[in-house]
């Protein structure tokens, strides 16, 4: 069991990309592992299992394999990569709807233009998020799903903080950006990719932004702060003032944060969870022990 002393901060923060890069975990392996962390010390930290939509099928037979999704089905959410075609999504949700092992608790798909892109996932009835690229199409991405806000739909923008063969690191300015464009239009959002620790640093010769940066970013936007603000606030690497800042934060604080900052993926989903817990940031009772 864990505890948040900081809660709800920290709460089903962290989705588990476990089965994309550069993790690449199988999917019996991912499926076993998250069901394992389920009933582990950080269990309260973890949100759903981000999986291919082309696996629907073998997601289903896994979980029909494993007791443990009986009591408690088997939470996850469909990924479609941006500029793949949708079909096997509509063909995952319309597999797995019924089945009883398995709640489909999301879809995650790229921004397209027009009726025929993504807007035809949106009769799903199920929560989507939305992934948006730069410049103008962020623009175009961000204000598409805005208006489908206010068409009552439910709909998180999302924007990828790792690099990629074809999607170049995005910098605070870059980052910094996006956090003011979503905050702006009101919208919640996800982040995807490189946010495997809680501090901006290099690692292995390759910049990463930090969890708590990331945090502190949008609690500042909330506020009304600008994106050169922001970007400053990105930048920081000073671990002992990002904690303090962090633990100033109340109750209410951490809860528009989090209305807005709604969750992220990461393929090594304890990497974070576990240096928050050195920071003293959450604890579990294996720490009491």
């Amino acid at each position: 069991m864990s505890r948040t002393p900081f809660a709800p901060l920290f709460d089903r923060l962290v989705d588990d990309a476990a089965v994309f890069p550069p993790g690449l975990a199988p999917l019996d392996v991912a499926v076993r592992e998250h069901l394992d962390r389920r009933a582990g010390p950080y269990a309260a930290h973890i949100g759903p299992l981000l999986v291919p939509a082309t696996a629907g099928a073998e997601l289903a037979g896994l979980a029909a394999r494993d007791d443990r999704a009986v009591a408690e089905p088997l939470a996850v959410s469909l990924v479609v990569r941006p500029g793949a075609p949708l079909e096997p999504l509509l063909d995952a949700v319309d597999l797995l709807r019924d089945d009883p092992r398995v709640l489909v608790s999301g879809a995650e798909l790229g921004w397209t233009e027009g009726t025929d892109g993504w807007r035809r996932t949106l009769d799903l009835a199920i929560p989507l998020v939305v992934e948006v690229g730069l410049g103008s199409d962020q623009e175009s991405g961000l204000d598409d799903i805005a208006h489908a806000v206010d068409e009552e739909h439910d709909v998180t923008a999302k924007f990828r903080t790792g690099a990629t063969p074809a999607w170049p690191w995005p910098d605070e300015a870059t980052l910094a950006g996006f956090l003011d464009a979503v905050v702006l239009r009101g919208l919640p959002f996800k982040l995807t990719g490189g946010l495997h620790h809680v501090v901006r640093g290099t690692r292995q010769d390759k910049p990463m932004h930090g969890l708590l940066n990331v945090l502190l970013a949008t609690h500042e936007a909330l506020a009304g702060a600008e994106a050169r603000e922001l970007s400053g606030e990105l930048a920081r690497r000073d671990t002992e003032v990002l904690v303090t800042a962090v633990s100033s934060l109340g109750t209410d604080d951490a809860e528009r944060v989090r209305e807005s900052f709604t969750a992220y993926g990461c393929c090594g989903v304890l990497d974070p969870l576990t240096e928050l817990e050195a920071l003293g940031l959450i604890t579990t009772e294996e720490s009491h022990a």
